[in-house]
């Protein structure tokens, strides 16, 4: 009977256990399921003029879903031009097999592209021409991993050359400083050469390694009986907008009492008139919603590159000081005043 009794009891009470244990194992398993994946994303801010993208991408992934720290991680990096910079931070990031790597301007995404050859790492750019750089395969279908925010190059250049006219309407020389072989200029200089020539003004162009050659462009400018140009207009390129460059520029600007223009900049007591760029907030928060199609498994070569809206910013005091006169149109038409 003993025997009997503790037969029927280990065999009665063993499937409660089994069952009880297959619960316990699978409630674990559902909450482990359950745990978020952690993201790492490498960002490279490859100049200081852009950097408040960054601050947009990381804002927009938060209202996301993407919570710093909980999960997603970011290894965010930066530097002002420095391409041998740029390829030690990439190959890092390729290295370290990052989920995905955020990039800006133009030359630091070409660098990205280059580094993620042969892995499955994708990219998402910003502030980057496709205009003459290869990055994309088109607009709608990017390829090859990669997708991103459009900066209107050759349209803002446009822009910024009617409203330096709006301002100045006098001016018949303008000069073009811009980093020598620096793969966006050229579209830019292809749609504003025909429209300059319309109007009867002539483009000085001025391509220079670095300050130091530009310094010495300007000094011989200076030295002669006419410097032969009556303002200074920025392209979107990375000279115009180093600080150090741009003081050059702006001191030469101020000792000969003309117009500089096209980059809103601030330096060392100099200041450009005026601003045709992006908000780079807004895009970064634009670039935020392709990256997060990403995480989500959509392949980034699929999703179609989208563009920046132009922002306009009036620096009226300048203009003031300047002499110049501003529109009621022109003040509109700014997204910003700065008195």
């Amino acid at each position: 009977m003993h025997n009997m009794f503790s037969h029927k009891y280990r065999f009665g009470r063993q499937p409660v256990f089994t069952l009880s244990m297959l619960a316990f194992v699978f409630s674990w398993a559902g909450c482990a399921l359950k745990t978020p994946e952690i993201f790492h994303v490498g960002i490279l801010s490859g100049l200081n003029f852009t950097a408040k993208v960054g601050d947009g991408f990381k804002t927009k992934m938060t209202v996301l879903g993407y919570v710093e720290g909980r999960n997603i991680i970011y290894d965010h990096q930066t530097t002002d031009f420095d391409i041998t910079m740029y390829k030690m931070i990439l190959n890092r990031f390729v290295h370290e097999q990052v989920d995905l790597i955020f990039v800006f301007p133009t030359e630091a995404t070409q660098e990205a592209k280059a580094a993620v050859q042969g892995s499955r790492i994708p990219v998402v750019f910003a502030i980057a021409n496709i205009e003459d750089t290869g990055l994309v395969e088109s607009v709608r279908a990017p390829g090859n991993n990669i997708t991103g925010v459009r900066y209107p190059g050759p349209d803002i250049a446009l822009q910024r050359f009617e409203i330096l006219r709006e301002l100045a309407p006098r001016v018949k020389r303008i000069l073009i400083p811009y980093q020598r072989g620096y793969p966006i200029v050229s579209s830019q200089l292809d749609a504003l050469r025909p429209v300059a020539a319309a109007a009867g003004i002539t483009l000085v162009e001025a391509p220079a390694a670095d300050k130091e050659e530009l310094a010495g462009l300007l000094a011989a400018r200076t030295a002669a009986k006419n410097i032969g140009v009556d303002a200074i207009l920025a392209l979107a390129e990375p000279l115009f907008v180093t600080s150090d460059a741009f003081v050059v520029m702006a001191a030469f600007a101020d000792r000969h009492h003309i117009p500089i223009a096209g980059a809103l900049m601030m330096a060392e007591g100099h200041e450009s008139l005026f601003g045709l760029h992006v908000n780079d907030f807004n895009v970064g928060q634009q670039a935020a919603s392709q990256a997060v199609k990403i995480l989500k498994g959509i392949p980034a070569g699929s999703i179609p590159i989208v563009s920046a809206d132009p922002y306009f910013q009036l620096n009226y005091r300048a203009v003031i000081k300047l002499g110049l006169h501003v529109s009621e149109g022109l003040l509109s038409r700014a997204n910003e005043v700065i008195r």
